[in-house]
């Protein structure tokens, strides 16, 4: 099998994390172009990697000789841009959550792959390649517990960045939950209501945090959401899904439990790299096998698409205080 080579576009945290991730833990993938606007920081990361060149440009760098496909990691707002360029040159993408920061950006990602007639666009998430989280999909979809009446979900960060807004709270931390919701139970989500208490008292001046995101689907399933920035202990992800004869619940695993002096205690995950690392790397060694062969591993540009309605109606509810019901296109053919 020929090593893919990979154009990575974006080297911030995540961008750096899938860089070091190829070179590590993925075989049949090499990294042969970098590109982010910061040219130095470009310059030092492609300088640790055998034969890859460095870019500020994204076009720029998908055009490099060697790249095969494309793996996006900068902001959401640069992401319709750089997808619709990959797709232009036929290249297969796997981009970070958001696939684009609003529904219109990637009905018109959908609609350029609609054009190539094949689906090359994966977002990035992850969760769906978490170990537990796709035993608790295999459970629900043989029926173990029954038909899904509640999915509880928690997801917690020790602190959020200085440039975390209240906003951001449901388009980059409870997408996360918005997707898994739709992966788990198979059903869209129609409606979304915003519930707020006073603010913690660790959440920087203006942060609406903590918040209770409150989900409806089709399937008449209720999906609550607690989104906690900073909660102060640590990374904390969580779900329970209760159905008409039983329940199941993931989450509670620790990275360690320690014994001594007559007393125990367990470790807590500070970071999403560290709690969902293994999720990580099977991503994206699926998506590599997937991508030398022209063809999708994981959710497509259609969940892209809905994460980003469900969100924008997350938003209407968190600013107008009223349940808003999520409006979707119908599903295209190439999506089914």
């Amino acid at each position: 099998m020929s090593t893919l080579g990979i154009a990575v576009i974006g080297t911030g945290k995540m961008g750096a994390d899938h860089v070091r991730r190829i070179g590590r833990t993925v075989g049949g993938a090499r990294v042969v172009a970098v590109a982010d606007p910061d040219g130095d920081r470009v310059k030092a990361v492609a300088a640790g990697l055998d034969g890859a060149s460095a870019h500020t440009d994204p076009a720029a760098a998908m055009a490099a000789p060697g790249v095969q496909a494309v793996l996006i990691a900068s902001p959401g707002p640069a992401h319709e841009e750089a997808i619709l360029h990959a797709l232009r040159r036929e290249l297969p993408v796997l981009c970070e959550k958001p696939l684009t920061p609003d529904p219109a950006g990637a009905l018109r990602v959908m609609e350029a792959e609609q054009r190539l007639g094949r689906r090359l666009v994966q977002v990035g998430f992850m969760r769906r390649f978490d170990a537990e989280y796709e035993r608790l999909k295999e459970l629900l979809d043989a029926g173990g517990i029954g038909r899904p009446l509640f999915l509880h979900c928690r997801h917690r960060n020790a602190s959020s960045p200085s440039f975390f807004t209240s906003d951001m709270l449901i388009t980059d931390s409870v997408v996360h939950e918005v997707d898994a919701a739709r992966w788990l139970l198979g059903q869209e989500i129609t409606a979304v209501s915003v519930l707020s208490p006073t603010p913690s008292s660790a959440a920087p001046e203006g942060l609406r945090d903590p918040r209770l995101v409150l989900l409806e689907t089709a399937g008449g399933a209720i999906v609550d959401v607690e989104i906690f920035v900073n909660c102060g202990f640590g990374y904390e992800v969580r779900c329970e899904a209760v159905g008409e004869s039983g329940s199941a619940q993931i989450g509670e695993g620790q990275t360690m439990l320690v014994r001594s002096g007559g007393r125990g205690y367990g470790e807590i995950p500070q970071d999403f790299t560290v709690r969902f690392a293994d999720a990580y790397d099977r991503q994206l060694r699926r998506w590599v096998a997937a991508a030398a062969q022209g063809r999708v591993a994981g959710p497509d540009a259609w969940d892209g698409y809905a994460a980003a309605a469900v969100s924008a109606a997350g938003l209407a509810a968190a600013h107008n205080g009223v349940r808003t019901p999520v409006e979707l296109v119908e599903r295209p053919a190439l999506y089914r």
